[in-house]
């Protein structure tokens, strides 16, 4: 199988969709703790596509309202953070969400479906685990960990049955590394670098990286790592990879060291997961048009 270079990477990252200006400031903005929600609105009124989009999405049925909302500042308000950067991910590169990854032996949408299982995930294990970081925060984090995944399916074409047979004799650790010694990269490396592409904030970065070696993160930043660790796992957990290589992976116990979560608020958690995920995609399938 042909291996990636650093150089071929590059430009693969080259030809990916880019974030439109607006989707680039939106998750700075919101990476930023110091930030309030008029920010939030004040960017979001600087592009009429997507306030479109938002005032189209909070009048829709999926959340029935009596009376419509005219006014940016309430549905906004109303929606909240998580939705509006849902939205702006998805209008700017939804067709790298959407797409099949036959590498994983996954269905065209299965990408989209468990990052936002794992979004939704992250942000309950914050919040549960009494973390101090913005819940809102690990939900963009869980959204965007596996984009590189994207990147490199088609490389991995048929590997899939490899893949497997190197963790299982023990020639890999993982699938991390079964992706490594099969095509020279591994999926957290491609999401890193379309990160640096996009001009992510570092804690999100950092989040693609690590997400399944969160111990090597930033001190700084490790304890949101954990969460979209934790939060992939439930995901898994629940029956919901992308594919060949779900439940792949190792689970770092010392995410104890970061979050106190016990084996009830787990399970309740994953409950969660299912109500959540129904809500927010009927609520971002219910504008009508696709992520992409």
């Amino acid at each position: 199988m042909k291996t990636i270079s650093h150089d071929e990477l590059k430009e693969i990252v080259k030809s990916s969709p880019m974030l439109s200006a607006s989707a680039s400031r939106l998750l700075q903005l919101t990476s930023n703790p110091d930030h309030d929600l008029m920010d939030v609105v004040n960017l979001v009124k600087t592009d009429a596509k997507l306030t479109a989009r938002v005032l189209k999405l909070v009048n829709s049925a999926a959340f029935g309202l009596i009376n419509e909302i005219t006014s940016i500042d309430r549905a906004i308000s109303y929606l909240g953070e998580r939705i509006i950067v849902s939205i702006a991910l998805g209008d700017c590169v939804g067709k790298l969400f959407e797409k099949e990854l036959a590498g994983y032996e996954a269905a065209g949408g299965d990408l989209w479906k468990h990052d936002l299982r794992t979004a939704i995930a992250a942000r309950e294990v914050v919040v549960q685990g009494e973390m101090e970081i913005s819940p809102d925060l690990a939900f963009t984090a869980g959204l965007l960990h596996d984009i590189g995944k994207a990147l490199i399916s088609d490389y991995l074409k048929d590997s899939a049955p490899e893949a497997i047979e190197l963790i299982t004799s023990h020639d890999s650790a993982d699938y991390l590394d079964a992706e490594e010694k099969l095509i020279g990269f591994d999926h957290t490396r491609a999401g890193f670098e379309l990160a640096k592409a996009w001009q992510l904030p570092k804690e999100l970065a950092e989040a693609i990286l690590y997400h399944h070696t969160p111990a090597e993160a930033s001190e700084a930043f490790r304890p949101l790592v954990y969460a979209v660790h934790l939060g992939d796992n439930i995901a898994m957990m629940g029956g919901f990879g992308t594919g060949s290589d779900s439940m792949r992976y190792r689970l770092d116990s010392h995410y104890t060291d970061y979050i106190s979560l016990t084996p009830n608020t787990l399970a309740s958690i994953m409950l969660t997961v299912d109500s959540e995920f129904d809500k927010l995609e009927q609520s971002i399938a219910s504008t009508g048009e696709d992520k992409g």
